[in-house]
């Protein structure tokens, strides 16, 4: 986890902070890079406030946007700027007479350096303890040669640093991307990036890519523009998060299935439940939410594939009314839209439900639809493996769902996390004189014994119903199973 300094000038943005550690050294100057619409302006603007808020002078120097442009920014996220200085340096009105715009002397020297006298002035004039440029594409199509440029943003970087400011230049990569001036000359770099899938909302991320003398939180971190501002959130490190708690069992009401997984589940382990659709993978889990519950513990459920009221609605056909331990502040009900929500972002609600709502049981459902948030399999896999290994440190039990393709026989399923769960729970349906039956099997539990029986189940308005374990034939698993005993064992009066 990296260090804080106790003396950064926190950026406002607290994911930022976490993986800047602590946020950006004073009296340095710093680059934030990326192509337009990144959110570059909205985290200068929220650098600058978070610098008002703690009573220090802060100056915001735009050469690309106007004034009023910076302001309508601040009032889509309902901002007050009061306290942060705007300077909207535009060429000199000699500079855009049209006899100068036709002389091969107009000129980049002029212009230049008249920019930088602007820049030195406004920075006199208001003396600023925090300073963002905007953008140093301007200044360097200004320069129009790699050295005039380094030799001008050296000096712009000697002159802030003789103030003590602490300096964000932006850089929009308009020009030449592949320009590392800048990068050697800033104390720090961070870049932010935009990522456009085939279906769904944009998907933002950034990256420290360097900074000087300090440990700081590696690899790429999901962002996101919201009313407020940029929510930035740190790459989940499971390590970082460990607890003591007591690994008791976890039961249900229902004693066969608890006798099924050789007394419960031990707590702060994970579960996962496979099967085709319509097997009872949510009805399964539900049984263990309601349990929990019962005994004055919290959980929360995130719900990808199917609508929060229908299921509520089916659940109380069950007899398990979710909507009163909503009520009772039980339960936290989400509805997760995979199209619209990065990992990151999931993996902070998550993680908000652990510490903030005290949740021991969480639900994922399903997999299928977390799946589709990833951009690909395996980073469904690292996503997954820190967030299981970080929820069972917190002594939560997780419960994930995962839908098979198929219905019996050969069953295909979208990814493999059989590996990364504690606990296996496969659901089956199977044919016999002439039904549609469903079987209940667990295939693995690495924190003790189960039984390795399979038992046949059924779903009606008292949950969830657990048979004696069928023990007369063979072929459940393949979906068409041949008898060797006492028919009476399938009769529907036998359970």
């Amino acid at each position: 986890m990296p260090t804080t300094a106790a003396d950064d000038a926190e950026t406002g943005i607290l994911g930022l902070d976490d993986i800047l550690g602590g946020g950006f050294e004073r009296a340095r100057t710093f680059l934030l890079e990326g192509s337009p619409g990144t959110g570059k302006t909205t985290i200068a603007l929220q650098f600058l406030l978070a610098g008002a808020r703690a009573g220090e002078r802060c100056l915001y120097i735009t050469l690309s946007e106007t004034e009023d442009e910076l302001r309508a920014t601040a009032t889509s996220h309902d901002w007050d700027l009061t306290g942060v200085e705007l300077y909207e340096l535009v060429p000199p009105e000699n500079l855009l007479d049209e006899d100068q715009q036709q002389s091969l002397l107009y000129s980049s020297d002029l212009e230049l350096g008249e920019t930088t006298k602007r820049i030195f002035e406004a920075f006199e004039r208001v003396k600023p303890d925090r300073v963002v440029v905007d953008s140093l594409s301007e200044i360097r199509l200004l320069a129009q040669s790699s050295l005039r440029y380094r030799r001008q943003i050296l000096a712009l970087k000697h002159y802030f640093a003789k103030s003590r400011a602490t300096v964000l230049m932006l850089d929009d990569l308009t020009t030449d991307i592949n320009d590392k001036t800048v990068h050697s000359v800033a104390h720090g770099v961070v870049r932010l990036e935009e990522i456009a899938p085939e279906y769904g909302a944009e998907r933002r991320r950034l990256r420290v890519i360097k900074y000087r003398g300090r440990a700081f939180r590696g690899g790429y971190h999901d962002a996101t523009i919201k009313p407020g501002g940029v929510h930035v959130y740190p790459r989940l490190v499971s390590a970082e998060h460990k607890t003591r708690f007591a690994r008791d069992l976890v039961t249900t009401d229902v004693a066969e299935l608890n006798d099924l997984l050789g007394g419960g589940i031990e707590r702060g382990s994970s579960v996962l439940v496979l099967g085709p659709a319509g097997t009872g993978k949510s009805s399964i889990v539900l049984t263990f939410v309601q349990t929990e519950i019962a005994r004055g513990e919290s959980a929360a459920m995130f719900v990808f594939d199917e609508e929060i009221g229908l299921l509520i609605q089916r659940a109380q056909g069950l007899g398990i009314d979710l909507q009163a331990m909503i009520d009772a502040g039980k339960l936290l009900l989400q509805q997760v839209d995979a199209a619209e929500l990065s990992p990151g972002e999931f993996s902070a609600r998550v993680r908000n439900c652990v510490e903030e709502y005290g949740a021991k049981t969480v639900v994922v459902d399903s997999l299928n639809g977390y799946q589709a948030a990833m951009p690909g399999e395996q980073a469904l896999i690292l996503h997954l493996h820190e967030m299981l290994q970080y929820l069972n440190r917190q002594g939560a039990t997780t419960f994930l769902t995962v839908a098979q393709h198929g219905l019996v026989g050969d069953m295909k399923t979208p990814v493999d996390v059989t590996y990364l769960a504690d606990t296996v729970i496969l659901l089956r349906y199977f044919e016999a004189l002439g039904c549609v039956r469903r079987a209940i099997s667990i295939v693995k539990k690495r924190t003790g014994p189960h039984e390795n029986t399979i038992r046949e189940y059924r779903i009606g308005d008292r949950g969830i119903t657990l048979g004696e374990p069928l023990t007369k034939f063979q072929g459940v698993l393949r979906g068409v199973p041949m008898l060797h005993g006492d028919a009476e064992l399938l009769d529907g009066d036998g359970m």
